[in-house]
């Protein structure tokens, strides 16, 4: 499971990837986040025919949702890796909309789960797109989880997906046939550990970029 996660890295230093084409005045109001949580507004990479930086709510909107914040529907904020491309709610976006969450690390009971060079990483996700009657716009997106490797399993029986750096784009490209997507799978295994270090935290406090 992924159910927090922190954006703490400089704008200077994200990736290039996130600034082809950022939401405007991005630069000026972005502001490193501590604990970022599901239904927070998130910064999300996709591809609909060009890469862009968008902000979408964390909690997975399905498109035929009558209400978006409808309190007793729950709004997934992972999907299991395994079976993404069978479960009706998910299975369109993994095959037209998989996105990437630039993070600097996860957390998982009261262990701070980071790079041991401390750059920053993508978590794996899928994103999809609601529209009102009326024509207005929510993005949404939940992050892939898979089995957990040695590192953390100890904390928890899942893990997110990490898309390995050279792998952004194949990962976002929108049109995958099946041969495609099937290939893709490799990206969705277990990462190396000894790249990884887990540290002993207390719980983080919450902070929004005022950008949202």
């Amino acid at each position: 499971m992924c159910g927090r996660y922190e954006l703490l890295t400089k704008f200077e230093e994200l990736p290039s990837l996130l600034k082809k084409d950022l939401p405007r005045y991005f630069e000026e109001k972005y502001a490193e986040q501590k604990l970022i949580r599901p239904m927070d507004p998130v910064l999300v990479v996709k591809n609909e025919g060009k890469t862009t930086t968008s902000i979408m709510l964390w909690g997975f909107i399905s498109e035929w949702a009558k209400d978006p914040f409808q309190q007793e529907r729950p709004k997934p904020f992972n999907a299991r890796a395994e079976t993404v491309k069978e479960k009706k709610l998910f299975r369109g976006s993994w095959r037209h909309k998989r996105c990437l969450m630039p993070a600097s690390a996860f957390f998982e009971k009261g262990h701070r789960i980071s790079r041991i060079d401390q750059q920053p990483f993508w978590l794996g996700g899928i994103w999809n797109r609601w529209m009102s009657p009326e024509g207005s716009e929510i993005e949404s997106c939940c992050v892939l989880t898979t089995e957990p490797n040695e590192l953390v399993k100890t904390l928890h029986n899942r893990m997110p997906v990490i898309i390995p750096n050279g792998s952004e784009e194949d990962w976002m490209a929108s049109v995958k046939n099946g041969p495609e997507l099937k290939a893709l799978e490799s990206l969705l295994g277990k990462w190396n550990p000894n790249e990884w270090k887990a540290e002993t935290i207390s719980e983080p406090t919450s902070s929004q970029m005022s950008l949202f």
